[in-house]
Formats: structure tokens, sequence, C-alpha cells
């Protein structure tokens, strides 16, 4: 990814380019998009993302989640979201969202914040979803990486393409594969950012038949689980995604070696297939992890950005100006 600045030609140009971001500088994304236009929204961000994490580490997660499942529906452009309105349905609604995406509040507290210390609404909710999840990894014990920044808003929400793109728990390594080929990502970067569930966790709907009907788990790991995670109900019911899951480890992959996945989609990257040998690397290397982790998290975050003149920066993350 290339590393831009804002050029300055003389006083007056660069007022102009500091108020409404323009020219070469919002037709790719940079590290450095916002050093001039509003320096203070960065540290803005990290401040309201240590206080909601560290106040409940699940949110660092969550706010993870938040990013992940925006980009993977049509590009990285905040529309995950947008609330519903009479000409689109949210992509709240959608089935990988519906009653588990969360983190809202804290992305409009954010927004708050940045807008504040900004003087006026310049960066983007997509841009702040990207900063969030980095800062949240961050907390939670992670690498850091150079944010690609200068992404802009979208006006409406796909939910028919957010059921059918976004990954789901049951899906087999092919399957998984071809989901992340499809936004232009490869094997390497599926176990990577799959590294991401070493935080976090899921209900029990997503992994009850895994617990109770697969048969390359752990027996004792499954009878652990199904005592929180009945046959029938509890379905929102909470199980740790790996045992240290409010620290960025490795401890997800070594679950997969010992064939305790939580999820389906999670185990059939250790199952004797292609990822195989990717799993085992991580799960001896933290330091490989994080290098690709990293590297994974900028590609995913360059999907099908809105730049230059296309999208908008909105007032208000929840809905279009």
């Amino acid at each position: 990814m290339v590393s831009l600045g804002i050029f300055t030609l003389i006083s007056t140009l660069f007022l102009v380019l500091a108020a409404v971001p323009t020219t070469a500088s919002s037709s790719k994304l940079s590290p450095n998009y916002y050093d001039h236009v509003c320096p203070k929204a960065l540290p803005a961000i990290k401040r309201v993302v240590e206080a909601a994490v560290n106040k409940e580490r699940r949110m660092g997660a969550s706010l993870l989640r938040l990013h992940f499942h925006d980009c993977f529906v049509h590009g990285c452009d905040a529309s995950i979201l947008l609330d519903s309105t009479s000409a689109f349905d949210s992509e709240k609604k959608a089935g990988p969202n519906k009653n588990s995406i969360r983190g809202f509040e804290v992305i409009d507290q954010i927004k708050l914040e940045v807008d504040k210390v900004c003087g006026r609404p310049v960066v983007s909710c997509a841009d702040i979803l990207a900063v969030a999840a980095r800062d949240s990894v961050v907390v939670l014990g992670g690498p850091t990486w150079a944010v690609q920044l200068g992404r802009r808003d979208s006006t409406t929400a796909r939910k028919t393409t957010a059921d059918k793109d976004i990954p789901t728990p049951l899906m087999n390594l092919t399957d998984l594969i071809n989901n992340f080929k499809k936004h232009g990502l490869d094997e390497r970067d599926l176990v990577a950012l799959s590294g991401a569930h070493t935080i976090g966790s899921a209900q029990c709907f997503t992994f009850r038949d895994r617990i109770y009907n697969e048969a390359n788990i752990d027996p004792k790991f499954a009878r652990e689980r199904r005592l929180s995670c009945p046959r029938t109900g509890g379905n929102s019911n909470l199980a740790a995604l790996d045992p240290t899951h409010a620290n960025f480890d490795v401890k997800y992959f070594n679950k997969l070696l010992k064939k305790r996945g939580l999820l389906h989609s999670d185990q059939e990257l250790f199952n004797g297939g292609s990822t195989d040998s990717l799993v085992e690397a991580y799960s001896s290397d933290a330091k490989a992890f994080w290098a690709d982790f990293a590297k994974s998290m900028m590609k995913m975050g360059n999907i099908n950005p809105l730049t230059g003149k296309r999208g908008q920066v909105r007032l208000n993350c929840r809905k279009v100006n």
C-alpha cells in the first residue's frame, strides 16, 4: 500500500485541502491521511477504545468483528453501521449479524469525540472502524500496524450481500478458501485473520452441532461445552473461543492442534487440509502470527474502499447524511 501526504503548495491551498481533502491524497489510502486535516483524530479514537475495552474486555473482539463484517460486504465502507430505512434493510439484520454484532454505542461515542476534537466531521465512520479494530487488538496485547486511512462512507446497506458474503461458522475449508478468495484474500490471510478468534466468545447456537454431532473433536472438550450449551434452548449462552479469550495470543492455534476448536469453521483449518501447516507454524511462533495478522488486516482494510468524491463522511454513523 502507498503512503501519501497532504500536498501543500501555498497556504491558501492548504486551508482548502484541510477543510475538504481532495486531489491525489483522497484517491488512495494513506496512514498519514489525517495528519494535517485533524492530527488529534487517532489519539481520540485510541482513548475511547482503551476505555471501552478496559471496561469490558469482550468489547475488543466485538469492535474487531465489526470491521471484519463491514469489509466483507462490498468493501470497508461502514455500511454495517447503518440502521434500516425505507430505502434499504440494515446489514445488522443479516443472518451472520443478527443478535450477535455489537459495539455500535462505542462507535457512536468515538464519532462524537472525534468530531469534537476535529471541530467538524472530517473522519469517516469507515476509518473509525478500521482504527478501532487495530486499537482493540493492541489493548488486548496484540500487534499494531499502520492503518491505511482516507475511506469514505457508503450511502446504502446491503443485507442480501451480507447474508451471502460473510463467512459462517458452519463453512468447510473449501468454502472458506473460496469465500476469502472472492475478496482478494488467500489461504494465509484466511488462517491469520481466523486467529482473531483468539479473543472473544461465541453463542451456543453457532457451535451446538459441533459439540454434539462431530467426530473430530476432543471428547472432554465437547463434554465441557455441553454443560453450558444444551441440545435445546440456551441459544445465546456464551463460550470462550479460546482459553485466554481476553488476550491476543496463539492459544487459538494450540487448541486447534488438540481438536478443541469451538466452531466447525475453526477446526476446518486443522483437519488434514491445505492450511494445517500454517496452523502448526502459528501455534509455536507468535511473532510470525502477529506479522501475518497485521499484513492481512491491512490487506482486508483495502477491500473496495470509497475514496475521492465517492461516498460521504457521515455526520451520524447510523444514517446517511
